[in-house]
């Protein structure tokens, strides 16, 4: 079973959020994170979900906690995130 993380951001504009966000796409590699999928709510396209596979998850921890991220986020006009490292369940 392969673990994913699920992420969620607010943001302020979805073309400022992506813009900064696709510049990190080597950090994410260097992470072990790898971007499968991103979504904007239909109801509300500045609320943004995405998906990474995790191939390393003491790396893409310790990129979670890193600063730089905060700065990231504050720099792409992240409002609100949230992430969660998942697994899938046993038949299903």
């Amino acid at each position: 079973m392969n673990t994913r993380m699920l992420c969620r951001n607010k943001v302020e504009d979805f073309e400022r959020w992506w813009t900064v966000f696709s510049t990190h796409a080597e950090a994410h590699r260097e992470a072990g994170l790898v971007l499968e999928h991103v979504w904007r709510s239909q109801g509300d396209p500045n609320d943004v979900f995405f998906m990474f596979e995790v191939q390393d998850q003491e790396k893409a921890q310790a990129f979670i906690e890193d600063p730089a991220g905060a700065e990231a986020a504050a720099e792409s006009g992240v409002l609100f995130a949230e992430l969660h490292f998942v697994k899938s369940s046993p038949g299903y």
